[in-house]
This record gives C-alpha cells, structure tokens and sequence, in this order.
C-alpha cells in the first residue's frame, strides 16, 4: 500500500482544502487550499440583492470548483497517477444546507431563483433563523417531543430545521419549488457519485433524526407549520448510512473533472469536527477531543447515552461506529484572543511572553468566556462577557491571561457537566490552530482541567479524518479503528498538568462558577437588558 492513496476533502468556511494522503501510514503528501470564489456573502448577492442581519449563504458552485482545480493539483504536486488513488473522503461544516430539485440541481443556478437569497447555500453561520429556533423549541417543549432531549430542548438557529422553517416562513415559493432539501455534506457526495447516501452524523446531530426511531411525527411538523406536516416524505431522505461506507464509486463526469478514474469509491459525507477525531487517535470512550480555532468544540464518546446538560447532541454511532457521541463547545476561544489583541492594539508576542511569567492568581482578575454568548452548558447566545477585578495597575498581558483562564474554566465546565452524568474524561486531546500555535493556552488547559493534553501528528485532522473515511469505504481497512492505528497518531508533545497551579486554579473557578450561576442562571439578568439597550 505505499504506493497507493487517498484523497480527503476538507469543505470549510472560506475554502477547500484538499489533502492527498498516503493509505499505508497517513503521510500527508500534498494539500491544496482553493478559495471558494464566492465567499461567504453576508451582505448581498452575486446579483446584488441585499441580504439581511445575520444572513450568511454560499454558492453551491463553488464547491465543485474545489474538487476541479484541487484534485488535480495535488495529483500534479505528488507526480502520481489516477490508478494510485483508492478512495476519496469529505466533511463539511454543519449544518449547511441547500434547495435543488430531484436531480440534484441547486435552485440557486436556476435564473428564475437566482435573485432569491432562500435559494441559495445556508451556511452553519447564518444565523437568521433565529426566530424559527424559538418556535421550535417553544413547541417542541409544549409537545414534549422526544427529540428535543438529544439536543437538551435547544434547537439551534443553524441547524436543518430552523433554517427549512425559514425558508417557508419568508420564501414559499422557494419551498414549493425545492423537490429536495439536502445538507451540503450529502449534496457533494450526490454530485461526485451520482447517488444521494445521507450520513448518520449529520442527521443525527442537525436535522432531528435518530436511530432506531427516524424524525418526528407529522403532526409535530403540522404544528410548526401546517405546510410542514409532509416535510419528510415529500422532500428529504428517510434512509441513511453509517460513517465509513461507501456512498457510490466517481462518476464519468466527475472523473474527467477531477482526473479520477470513473468508480473511485466514495465515503457517505461527514461533519468536519466529528471527523476530525479518529484523525487524533481518539476512538474510543473515556477521551475528549477538543478541536479548536476561533470556537472549540468538544467530541467525546461513551458506550452508553446520557443526557448531559448543555450537549449540542448525542448521537449513536455519530462519531465513530459502536458508541454514543456527544458533542459540546464554546462559542468563542480564539475569537476573544483575537478580539482582545484587536481592541487592545497590543503586540501578541510581547503580551504573550509577559502573560506567560505570571502566576495564576496573581493578576486579580477573573472573566466570563461569554464574547460570543454561551454554547455549553447554559445554550444562551444572548450572554456576554466579563472581566473582574479591574484596578488603575491591571496590565494588558493580565487581561490577556485572564480571558485564556476563562477559556479554559468554560472546558472545565463541560468536562465537569459530563462526569456529573457518569461520562467519564480520562485524558484530553487538542486539534486546530490553536493548539499548534500557543503554548501558553494549552499549559493553561492543562493545568486548568488537571488532564493531561495530546496533540496529534496531523495538524489538518479533518482533512485526514475525511481521507481515513475514503480509505474505509473503499475497503482498505475493515473500519475506522483500524484505519486510526495505520494512519493517525500522536505527537510526542504532551501538556502536563502543573499540580500547584491547579490548586490556585481551583479557587479561582469557584469565583467564575458563582459569577457563571448568577449571570448565566437567571438571578441577574443584566448582561441580557444592557443587550437590549444597545437595539
């Protein structure tokens, strides 16, 4: 097998990254980025027609841009040859999701659509469906239908749902007209293969459907909207398949475009944070994988399911086959890096190296992580963030560590919120930008949380993810597992944690939870009505 490969496909936000990698070990041999030329438009459309607060949307097109300018490149770039090439893998970002007719055929390439926001991609961050999520979850409280459970009775603005209920809501015709409605994960596979295979992960953790069961009644959706009650039956799929089977094999037409041989199998698609954990080694209970950039998310398994406060879902086989996965996060990590470095003008290195010589503790200073409102536990996007102890001394390089410990305090919540239910964090490991990049935050972590963190080898874990999935569905290996112990690992890096440090630590998450419970569990709603004053 060392001369044989496999391609994994990376759908991200602002682009595509396309990885070619070695079957036998998980060498990456050459990697490609190809911007979508679109964007993320937020504001207008190709065609100019505006678009409203917290709209994001894409064009389906620029998704098959990546497979036609990024494939071929990497295949130029390793000097291989079509036949090298065993199978092909991809994630996206969830929930995307998009309109097409029976064929496939986005609306948004229709001309008589072209000029409606609706038809087009809903991007994970298009956040407009706000309203339909309230709506949602309010009836699905007074149903007490079954499915809210696995997402803790809060249904997401990005999620399928919402977004579906919007479409009818604003855009009717748009609805009517959509003879499919399909999360974009599907809809790449469909075009590649010819064959729309749902995966189980993203129905699972987006789009209210659960194993064993299938979606919610008719009558639920009837009481959405009453156009809403034939929703399953009339536009979405009711079959779906277990991560790491094969979706189909390269169609002609994909294969002249990409340089592929026609029947190359493909894997059913994936989310890009779930996919990233066997990529890390993780694939098994007891480990959370934390995969994090400007959010983080927490991935974690258990042989059983539990219902933890503040989990975004469970899902069964929804990480990897055989075990329940959980999924969590914070809302914003990097993000408040960035934004204090931003509004502080400061100069990251001197502030980090100036961060790094204090002690905990020894700022005064403790901080709510809540910048970009709170995902786990509390699911409320409309908190805001903190800073206390502020003097006429405090220095930059205080604030700076203050905001990672809080951070880091907010992990700690989640991990403490698992064990709380009997799900066990035996160790931890980090993927992402941020763990590659700074040190600082992830000795912090460490010592924050008292685990130990592991970085692993790959630092593009979901473009490996996606390749390891390929190299499954093509039959290489029997299943994920064993395609982890060839072809994913772990540095020799290891952040351990400071037993002195912790014990400061531990008090100063005492005052973050006291100041976590009382502005975050209704006692003082201020963060809230000062949201409100601003309009």
């Amino acid at each position: 097998m060392k001369d044989n490969y496999v391609i994994g496909i990376d759908f991200g936000t602002e682009s595509g990254r396309v990885m070619l990698v070695r079957v036998a070990d998980g060498e990456e041999i050459a990697w490609s980025v190809v911007p979508y030329p679109n964007g993320v438009m937020d504001r207008q459309l190709p065609c100019g027609t505006p678009l409203g607060h917290d709209w994001a949307l894409q064009d389906p097109r620029d998704y098959i841009t990546v497979l036609k300018e990024g494939v071929p490149k990497v295949m130029r770039e390793a000097g291989i040859t079509a036949g090298q090439v065993l199978g092909i893998g991809t994630d996206f970002t969830a929930c995307t999701i998009l309109p097409t007719l029976r064929d496939g055929t986005p609306l948004a390439t229709l001309p008589q659509y072209a000029s409606n926001p609706h038809a087009w991609v809903k991007l994970w961050k298009h956040h407009a469906a706000q309203p339909e999520a309230v709506r949602i979850n309010e009836i699905g409280a007074a149903r007490n239908e079954p499915v809210m459970r696995m997402y803790n009775g809060r249904y997401s603005s990005e999620w399928f749902f919402s977004k579906v209920l919007q479409i009818v809501d604003e855009a009717p015709e748009i609805y009517a007209a959509a003879e499919r409605i399909v999360e974009a994960a599907d809809w790449i596979v469909w075009q590649m293969t010819g064959e729309l295979r749902p995966n189980e992960c993203t129905a699972g953790y987006k789009d209210m459907w659960t194993k064993g069961v299938g979606y919610p009644s008719k009558e639920f959706f009837a009481a959405l909207d009453p156009r809403l009650e034939n929703v399953v039956a009339g536009k979405l799929s009711t079959e779906f398949y277990l991560l790491g089977s094969k979706a189909g094999g390269l169609t002609p037409q994909m294969a002249a475009l990409t340089g592929l041989n026609a029947g190359t199998p493909v894997a059913v698609g994936n989310i890009d944070a779930h996919v990233a954990v066997p990529a890390c080694g993780v694939v098994k209970p007891g480990v959370l994988c934390m995969i994090m950039g400007t959010s983080l998310c927490h991935m974690l398994m258990a042989n059983e399911k539990h219902f933890v406060e503040g989990v975004a879902g469970v899902v069964e086989d929804g990480i990897v086959p055989g075990f329940w996965g959980y999924e969590a996060g914070q809302a914003a990590v990097g993000d408040i890096y960035a934004w204090f470095f931003r509004a502080f003008g400061a100069n990251p290195d001197e502030v980090t190296a100036k961060a790094a010589q204090l002690q905990p503790g020894q700022s005064g200073l403790v901080a709510l992580d809540w910048w970009n409102g709170n995902r786990s536990v509390l699911m409320d996007a409309d908190l805001t963030g903190l800073i206390l102890g502020m003097t006429l001394g405090t220095q930059p390089e205080e604030i700076y560590r203050a905001l990672i410990e809080a951070t880091a305090f907010g992990t700690y919540t989640v991990i403490k919120a698992f064990e709380k239910k009997g799900v066990p964090i035996d160790q931890l490991v980090a993927c992402g930008g941020l763990p590659q990049k700074s040190p600082l935050v992830m000795q912090i972590f460490a010592d924050v949380t008292n685990r130990a963190i592991h970085l692993p080898k790959s630092l593009q874990a979901s473009g490996l993810g996606a390749a390891m999935h390929g190299a499954v569905a093509a039959g290489v290996y029997k299943d994920i597992a064993e395609a982890a112990s060839k072809m994913a690992g772990l540095q020799d890096l290891c952040y351990k944690p400071n037993a002195g440090a912790h014990e400061v630590y531990e008090k100063l998450y005492a005052e973050y939870i006291t100041l976590h419970d009382y502005f975050g569990r209704g006692a003082n709603d201020a963060m809230k009505r000062l949201k409100a004053l601003k309009g």
